[in-house]
């Protein structure tokens, strides 16, 4: 291959990490005028790239079609294809070319993974260049195997594409993501700490604040900082009120780091009592500094390792007590994050805490309250239940797909063996595509569940009228419901929930502790599977419960925004004390962990 295309061959791969189309189409221009087949069929597949990135998928897949018909093993033609698949949710055919073009580029480079000594110049660009190509490779098929619920092949696409990315912002968000997608399986705890111990290294050259202006005096007005991209139409949204409206104004200041987008729910969360900051777009750093300005004195955030999330923030450790956990279920792993905010549920006082790098900070209660008039108008509860018209029990869960493992379709499988006339009701995005139906229907069949008693429903707007056609809601495991289960309660469907052996595991049951419904918690899969059933062979006793559920929850802790603040401002309370009285040698002597 002529060095002159190798140079185009980069700076079209340059052109493509910025999303620049014209730069592209530029790059194929000057690649047809080297002249050749080879030459005209690279300049074709970088025309098909460009029309790509312009967001014309249909040119996209004709154009790199017509290269692979002179030469099918093009790699870049390839790429363009199973890209075009993958926009047009083809998910099935993608995941296919997406893992062949893997395979293929992974042995191509396999000289220079193995330490090998490189050759030439030229061959060196011959080698960039496949590794850019396979960088957007994993991209996608990251992201086609989690819409095709296949948790484990995204995580293991993510972690190799951190590994290439072109710089270390991008390293640092897609293993962000690779630790995101670890949680919805089971990971031993050491695992679970030692890879996330490693995120840090990818934020490398950020150097902490000192906090040697912080005046340590214990009783005073507190400011409390909250960041995360989610004050927004988001699943934490409903969970965000109390922190924002029920602060006690004497004792607290409030300050929220809004770093994601802004709808119609931020302008109601924007109404609360608080200092605004919006801070969208701006660099870690800058955010960082303003925290510092404000003289935060605890920072909370409320997005863990979650999409877009404020780490690389937190990192600098610009305020002096710094807590994670509301978010998400594991571990940030960052050294600068102080403590991770837990409940005597989701880690109860002698289980192991080796899965975090954080102090543990335990609630006396939930580690959430629900919230949702902050965020929309509720439908209302039905009069009856589904089997009063159906003559049968209906099950269902809306969870992400991502979240049925094998583990829990197995129980699902007994429940629906062991009542022969029940049905299940599947709701979430995978389902809203042709291939995520037939690919979930293909995982059902192999695990051995009755697909004809299960009904798959895409994603919809005003899916909470939807569980008017739900007696009993199913919770998955290891990672369990959150806004789900609250959901489902608060239209009235009881959810039966596994108490799980880590903290991720134990969100539903620390939901239903809340909502003082204890007899919906099973602590095994038998038990799990008998209290489904029991349930369900009680078809009154839904109906009756079913008419109080609304009232019992709003009656409940996990409704009570006032007893829940004062629950965590006693806990930032101390938290303070004990930084003001942190010894010497700069290690903070926290308070016990209850």
């Amino acid at each position: 291959m002529p060095e002159e295309l190798l140079d185009w061959q980069l700076a079209c791969d340059r052109f493509a990490r910025e999303g620049d189309v014209r730069g592209m189409r530029a790059c194929a221009q000057e690649v047809r005028a080297i002249g050749g087949a080879e030459a005209a069929r690279e300049a074709q597949a970088m025309e098909a790239d460009a029309a790509l990135y312009a967001g014309d998928g249909g040119a996209a897949g004709r154009l790199a079609a017509a290269v692979l018909a002179a030469e099918p093993a093009h790699l870049h033609a390839r790429l363009v294809l199973a890209g075009a698949d993958s926009r047009a949710f083809a998910v099935a055919r993608a995941l296919d070319r997406l893992r062949a073009l893997q395979q293929d580029l992974e042995r191509d480079l396999l000289p220079y993974t193995q330490g090998k000594p490189r050759a030439a110049a030229a061959r060196e660009k011959w080698a960039r260049h496949r590794r850019a190509l396979l960088y957007r490779a994993l991209l996608f098929l990251a992201d086609d195997a989690y819409l095709a619920a296949m948790p484990e092949e995204a995580a293991a696409a993510l972690h190799k594409a951190a590994a290439l990315a072109p710089d270390a912002g991008a390293a640092a968000a897609l293993y962000s993501k690779y630790l995101f997608m670890r949680n919805y399986r089971v990971q031993p705890d050491a695992e679970k700490r030692e890879e996330a111990a490693l995120f840090g290294a990818f934020l490398g050259g950020v150097q902490p604040y000192l906090q040697e202006h912080i005046l340590r005096v214990p009783g005073k007005r507190l400011r409390i900082g909250y960041i995360s991209r989610d004050f927004r139409l988001h699943a934490m949204a409903y969970f965000l009120a109390p922190f924002l409206r029920d602060f006690t104004p004497e004792a607290f200041s409030v300050y929220v780091y809004a770093t994601g987008p802004v709808d119609e729910v931020t302008r109601r969360l924007r109404h609360f009592p608080v200092q605004w900051r919006d801070v969208r777009g701006r660099s870690a750093h800058t955010v960082a500094r303003l925290i510092a300005e404000d003289h935060i004195d605890i920072l909370v955030d409320l997005s863990g390792h979650t999409q877009d999330n404020a780490l690389p923030t937190l990192a600098y450790h610009a305020a002096p007590v710094q807590l994670s956990g509301l978010g998400y279920v594991a571990t940030t792993g960052l050294a600068a994050v102080d403590g991770f905010l837990v409940d005597r549920v989701t880690l109860p006082q002698g289980a192991s805490e080796a899965a975090f790098l954080e102090r543990i900070v335990r609630l006396p209660h939930c580690q959430f309250c629900y919230a949702p008039g902050a965020v929309r108008e509720m439908p209302e509860v039905a009069a009856d239940i589904p089997y009063q018209r159906n003559g049968f029990v209906t099950f269902g869960s809306f969870n992400n797909l991502a979240k049925l493992s094998d583990e829990t379709l197995l129980c699902w499988r007994a429940i629906l063996d062991a009542l022969p006339d029940s049905r299940l009701v599947l709701k979430g995005k995978t389902l809203s595509v042709p291939d995520g139906r037939a690919l979930t229907r293909s995982r059902l069949a192999a695990l051995g569940l009755p697909v004809s008693r299960i009904e798959l429903r895409p994603f919809s707007e005003h899916y909470l009228e939807e569980y008017r056609d739900i007696d009993i809601a199913l919770d998955p495991t290891p990672y369990t419901g959150g806004l789900t289960t609250c959901e489902a309660l608060y239209m009235g469907v009881p959810v039966v929930t596994l108490r799980g052996r880590t903290h991720g595991s134990r969100f539903g049951a620390s939901l239903l502790t809340a909502a003082s419904l204890p007899e919906l918690i099973a602590e095994n899969e038998m038990e799990y599977v008998k209290k489904a059933c029991a349930l369900a062979r009680h078809p009154e006793l839904l109906a009756k419960n079913h008419r109080k559920m609304r009232a019992h929850l709003q009656a409940s802790r996990l409704m009570d925004a006032k007893a829940y603040m004062q629950d965590v401002e006693r806990t930032y309370r101390a938290l303070w004390e004990a930084y003001c009285q942190r010894g010497d040698d700069g290690a903070a002597q926290y308070p016990a962990a209850d």
